[in-house]
């Protein structure tokens, strides 16, 4: 049985992804953990999680939180970072900054090639910073 949550793979193995697939996949790993770490701070409504989850992983918060973090990475990191950053979608939603959403994609594939390769606590370190970078802030993104 394939484990979905703990993954290791192979730079090789890696190598296959498209910078934009690393960056679907570290979408989701983004949203998880800040679901988890919303959760986590106490009971609240689902409603009210809801609000603060799409205030942390919208493009302008993801963009404002990698630009934080950006100091802090190590080489092999930095280089899927500009990757990301540097990788231009065919289309950008009409609510997001152009810059934003480049950085928004290279935190992003960032966090999807950490989880493929298996770099579970470094995750969770670079975690820890972005959630220092975006606060308990309000609100800052459009529906």
């Amino acid at each position: 049985m394939t484990d979905f949550f703990t993954t290791s793979l192979s730079d090789n193995e890696i190598d296959r992804y498209s910078v934009l697939s690393l960056a679907y996949i570290g979408d989701g790993v983004f949203e998880l953990m800040t679901r988890t770490h919303l959760a986590l701070l106490g009971n609240t409504t689902s409603f009210g999680l809801h609000k603060k989850t799409t205030g942390i992983v919208c493009a302008a918060s993801q963009a404002k939180a990698a630009r934080a973090i950006r100091n802090e990475l190590r080489e092999d990191e930095a280089a899927i970072f500009l990757r990301g950053r540097n990788q231009k979608p065919k289309s950008i939603p009409k609510h997001a900054e152009t810059a934003d959403y480049y950085y928004a994609t290279a935190l992003e594939a960032l966090f999807g090639w950490l989880f493929l390769k298996g770099r579970g606590e470094r995750l969770n370190e670079l975690f820890q910073s972005v959630i220092k970078a975006c606060g308990d802030q309000k609100k800052e993104c459009a529906d």
